[in-house]
């Protein structure tokens, strides 16, 4: 059927546009940060290069280049992750941005604490993968390799292919709190979805413990509990913050009962 102009479903789904258009542009500035901030890692690439392979599991730790374009795939990498340190913090802000409209003042303010702890979440992410997990499973792959009486020879991509696959999963599973409890208080996700959800995200999280980690208990549970433990941390703030947006509704419905009395 044709819309008449100025109906109801042309008022319906112009917002609706208005909103999308929104999102993109808000994306497309978190794509223009991402993309400076690679920029700006290839800067930085070669003081984090001398200082991972300073702070190596092993001693004197001799890295070789198989391929005229390893040098350039590893300053791609190290460009991701410093990009993506950068990127974080305003991503989380173009997404507060994008919401704002739609919270009250003291919503707003609360939500917009997520910023400064999404980097800070992240950073104790990656110190924890590469101090914790990273040891464990290199010095593992070490022993099983002289186990079978090989001689280790490192090659610098595979070696950084290897730390990297370890870090981003794990520090980008530290922002796990911070998006359940800002979900949480728009809204959209509440404590009780996520119990439900439990014993499945508790699957999926000591997979990912076993996955990275040496086929060792200590070292899977090292891993695991933490990752778990961010969970129920999770389901805490969202308790949290659910119960709040409950108690300030309520107040609000009664502060209209009242004004209507």
């Amino acid at each position: 059927m044709k819309e008449i102009p100025g109906s109801r479903q042309e008022e319906d789904w112009m917002p609706i546009m208005e909103h999308i258009g929104e999102l993109r542009k808000r994306i497309i500035y978190s794509l223009i940060v991402f993309v400076l901030g690679l920029v700006g890692g290839l800067f930085g690439a070669q003081p984090v290069f001398d200082f991972l392979v300073a702070a190596a599991p092993v001693k004197n730790l001799d890295l070789h280049a198989f391929s005229p374009w390893d040098a350039i795939g590893l300053y791609m990498k190290f460009a991701i992750l410093i990009s993506f340190i950068v990127a974080i913090p305003f991503t989380m802000f173009q997404l507060w941005a994008f919401v704002k409209p739609a919270l009250g003042k003291k919503e707003q303010r609360a939500t917009l604490q997520f910023v400064p702890w999404a980097l800070i979440m992240f950073l104790i992410g990656l110190a924890f993968s590469y101090f914790v997990v990273f040891p464990m499973a290199f010095l593992f792959t070490e022993k099983v390799t002289h186990n079978l009486g090989l001689e280790q020879t490192y090659g610098v991509t595979q070696y950084f292919s290897f730390l990297f696959n370890i870090l981003l999963p794990i520090s980008l599973l530290f922002e796990l709190p911070l998006i359940i409890l800002f979900l949480s208080q728009i809204g959209i996700l509440n404590p009780r979805i996520l119990q439900k959800m439990r014993r499945l995200a508790w699957f999926i999280l000591i997979i990912i413990g076993v996955t990275v980690t040496p086929p060792d208990v200590v070292s899977d549970l090292l891993v695991a509990v933490p990752l778990v433990l961010l969970y129920e941390l999770s389901v805490l703030l969202s308790r949290m913050a659910y119960g709040k947006r409950m108690r300030a509704r309520e107040n609000k419905e009664r502060e209209l009962e009242e004004k209507e009395d």
